[in-house]
């Protein structure tokens, strides 16, 4: 007889919507994002469901916002491991950048297209930057 295997529990997006969506919006606090910027960057189109969100008012989120809050948590380690001085690591991301990536354009503006794809090349970026 074999023994038992006891699985361990998997966490939900119920359980991380909460957590991810508080930090979501500290986040946004420090690179002062507009109310635009941030329903962009959640992937969102309803001003209601953000406000819901930010009142936290939400009991789950979709896989998608909880992909694009850790792309966002990874672009903001990176950039804070590149860039250790706070407001050049802020100002980093509003400022035009002339890597091929960017053609120009700064990296908030790549990552408002409203892609979540735009999210992980940035990361990705970062990520190989920072070897």
């Amino acid at each position: 007889m074999s023994p038992a295997v006891s699985e361990k529990p998997q966490t939900s997006a119920t359980d991380l919507s909460g957590p991810a969506l508080r930090t979501f919006f500290n986040l946004a606090k420090v690179w002062k994002l507009s109310e635009q910027e941030q329903m962009q960057l959640l992937g969102l189109t309803s001003r209601s469901t953000f406000h819901s969100w930010k009142a936290q008012r939400v009991s789950k989120v979709g896989r998608d916002t909880i992909e694009r809050i850790s792309y966002l948590l990874g672009i903001f380690k990176a950039i804070n491991i590149l860039l250790p001085d706070q407001l050049r690591a802020d100002a980093w991301m509003r400022a035009p950048n002339d890597a091929p990536l960017f053609g120009g354009r700064s990296a908030l503006d790549r990552m408002t297209s409203g892609n979540i794809g735009d999210l992980y090349v940035v990361r990705q970026y970062l990520d190989a930057q920072r070897g």
